[in-house]
Order: structure tokens, then sequence, then C-alpha cells
């Protein structure tokens, strides 16, 4: 398959701070104890896709990110780890690399997602297709969408404040309009012309921009090109070319405005199925009439089943959460193998008397707990050193754990704290502390 892959990786996301550091870029942030990359690597390697960009904002993450892709990844992949600025947003990192890039078409996927469908099935669609992008949508996590960035808030139940609202053909396999995050307003506005192209149109809210993406490799060098001031690929690449699909010449400026053809608007509603009242086409005719028509951007989609996991970790509560899943009911993720008590205790850990692991829970390599402790649904990682009659209860003690992972500190004292903050706040005291001892 000719396709070339760009990881886009980040730098030391201000979102994730404190955890990532110049010590520990955002590429290395440990999920169940490996690195949040290694979940994409391992991906693109199961779908055979081996020609691998992985682009890193500053040098020096660059460096440590390098070090260890080479090491992990010797004789399994072809990586090679390049920095680019900081804070030029994802199109600007694609378009600091696109004289690299060579081949037909590009896989261009988020360093930071964690999930378990196949960059390979989004490949192949694109190919069949022949579009100019193939847009990976997922199903909305249950703690609300990746993109809300949320760091704070328990309720699983709430609805998210910031939605993606997405319009597709009603055989879902053409991208026809799509709104992500702060743009969503009260109302859903299309563009009349697309609604009387496609006769019918499915106004969907609960589908994820995965940040996986199938480009052709000249268009997509074209528009990077030609827009020198867009910064991401989600807020402004995507829509630019689903705003293109059905003008008759893409290249020539905006084409046809919204105020010469009309807008329909559509009262905001989740799943609402929207029908044209000008006519109705066949199933067939929008996808015949793109597909033969020159100079047209075909903007796809790739729907995964709603029994995939998919998410990114881009915020403090998105890594709380992935932690979580990926060693209870996302473990197929994890690669490891689980003890009778599903949960992992790796042998080199030290439990103190009558200490109790219980299930999906971790406890990594050279941890040690001193007497009476209990651990509930936590990862606990690399080194720590907690001392007795601690009760580690919490869904979101993996941060607990990854701070004394990075600053090696003993603690001996229980914890019984009702809020996530309070551990976070207590933990960087601690820090601050150490540093100024």
């Amino acid at each position: 398959m000719d396709f070339q892959v760009v990881v886009l990786a980040g730098g030391t996301s201000e979102k994730l701070s404190p955890l990532v550091s110049k010590d520990v870029p955002k590429a290395l942030l440990p999920v169940a104890n490996r690195p949040v990359l290694s979940y994409v690597l391992d991906l693109l390697e199961a779908s055979d896709l081996k020609d691998i960009i992985v682009v890193v904002e500053g040098q020096e993450a660059a460096r440590l990110v390098g070090a260890w892709a080479s090491s992990a990844y010797l004789d399994r992949l072809l990586v090679e780890v390049v920095a680019v600025p900081e804070d030029i947003g994802t199109a600007g990192a694609l378009r600091a690399i696109s004289r690299r890039l060579t081949a037909n078409d590009v896989l261009v996927i988020s360093g930071d997602l964690v999930t378990d469908v196949l960059p390979g099935s989004v490949a192949a669609t694109h190919r069949r297709n022949g579009a100019a992008v193939t847009a990976l949508l997922c199903s909305v996590p249950v703690s609300g969408p990746s993109d809300a960035a949320s760091s704070g808030g328990k309720d699983k139940a709430k609805k998210p404040a910031r939605l993606n609202i997405v319009g597709l053909d009603i055989t879902r396999q053409f991208l026809l309009h799509i709104v992500s995050g702060t743009d969503v307003e009260k109302d859903v506005r299309v563009n009349k012309k697309k609604v009387r192209a496609v006769g019918e149109m499915e106004i969907r809210s609960d589908l994820m921009d995965a940040h996986l993406y199938a480009f052709k490799r000249t268009t997509l060098q074209d528009i990077l090109e030609e827009k020198e001031a867009y910064r991401s690929i989600r807020l402004e690449v995507l829509p630019y070319l689903v705003r293109s699909q059905l003008r008759s010449s893409p290249s020539s400026g905006e084409g046809t405005t919204a105020d010469e053809i009309g807008n329909a608007t559509v009262p905001f509603n989740s799943h609402l199925q929207y029908l044209s009242q000008h006519r109705i086409l066949a199933p067939s005719a929008f996808k015949k009439d793109l597909l033969s028509t020159g100079g047209t951007y075909r903007c796809c989609v790739y729907i995964a089943s709603k029994n995939k996991y998919c998410h990114r970790l881009n915020s403090i509560q998105a890594y709380c959460d992935i932690n979580r899943d990926v060693v209870g009911d996302a473990s197929h993720l994890s690669s490891y193998s689980f003890s009778a008590q599903n949960n992992i205790i790796h042998p080199s850990s030290v439990l103190g008397s009558k200490t109790t692991i219980g299930p999906q829970c971790m406890l990594a390599e050279g941890s040690q707990l001193g007497d009476k402790c209990s651990v509930k649904r936590s990862v606990i990682g690399r080194h720590c050193r907690i001392g007795s009659n601690v009760k580690v209860i919490f869904h979101d003690a993996t941060l607990l754990a990854s701070y004394f992972h990075l600053l090696s500190l003993e603690i001996k004292v229980t914890f019984w704290f009702e809020f996530f903050y309070s551990i976070i706040f207590l933990c960087y005291t601690c820090y601050r502390l150490s540093t100024l001892l």
C-alpha cells in the first residue's frame, strides 16, 4: 500500500501541565506504563504501515522521542523523528515537513490517539472511494468528546459543552458538512446547494473527529501552500475541503458564497435527519455525480462501529479516563497478561503485609507498598514507594502514581480526599517543597 504516515506527536502540551515537561514530552507520557505514542505505532505496525514520520515540537522533545523510538522499534518500523517549531499548529507541522512527502497518499494521525480502529481500514476506504480526504469518525466517549479538553468533572452523564456537528449523505460515505467545537451555534446552518445536490442529509452530533485522516498528497500540499494562514487540520483544512466539494473549480478561491444561494437553517437536535424540500435523489445519485465531476474534492468518512474504543489524550481528565479504561474495559489495548484476580502486578514489585490490589489495577516494576495498603481501579507507576496504611481508592489515582514515578517521593499518609483536584494540589505542593529543600 503506497502510503506515507505522519504522526503528529506534539511537544509539551500546556493542557497536560505539569504532567509533561522538558524531560517527559507528551509523546512519552505513560498510559498503563507505556508511552502513549506506542499505542499509535503498534496500530500502524498491525496495518503493515511502516514508513512513518513522527513530528515533534521542539528539538529536545524530538531528541527524547527519537531515542526511545529507535530502541523500542528497531527492526520493526522505519521511524523518522522530525523536530518542528513549537506552537505552529497541526497544519503548520505538516507544512514544515511537506517536502518529505512523496507517496501518492498520506495518512495523518494524532500521536495521542488511543484506539483499536486499524488505520489500514481507513486507508483502504480512502483508496476505494478515490477521495481527496477520508476522516475517521468515532462515537463520542461517555466522558465527553476529547475536543472539549475538559480537565474536571466526574458526571459521566452530563452533556458535553462542545460538540462536533457532521452532515452525511444517506449512504454515510461522504462528509457533506462539519462544524467543530466552539463554532457550534444553537442552530445548524447547511448550504442549500448541498441540500439540493444530495436530496437528503443526516445531521449528527454523536460522532467525534478522531484526528486520523487519509489525504491525497497533491491535494494536501496544494492547500498547505495556498492557504498559508491555516494552522489547524480539524478546524481549517478539513472544513475547507468539505466546503469545496460541490464547486466546479475548487482551486479558484472560495467559489459560490452562502449569500448567493442561501442557507437552510435546521433546529439543532442530536441524531436529527433533515430531508430536503427541493428534490429527493437516489442514494447513488450523489456519489455518481461527485465521482464524475472533474476538479472536485471528494470528502469521505470511515465511521467506526460503536464497540470500538477511541479516545484522545489531550487533557488531564482524558489521561485519567484512558488509564482506567486500558486496565479495565479496554484491556485488550494494553497487550498485558492479567492475573486470575484481573489485575497486573509486576514480579519485581513489593507488597507489605495485608496489602491488597483490587481488580482492574496495575502495579509496575520496582514499586513498593507498605503494610495494610489498598489499591482499587488505579495504575501505579514504576518505582513508586508508598508507605503503610495508604488507601488509593479513586478512579483518577493514575495521576497520583504518575507523580510518584516522576518525583520518586515516599509518603506515609492516608488519602481521604473527596475530589480529584485535591490530589493534584497535594502532589504539586510536595514537588515545590522538594525543589526548595
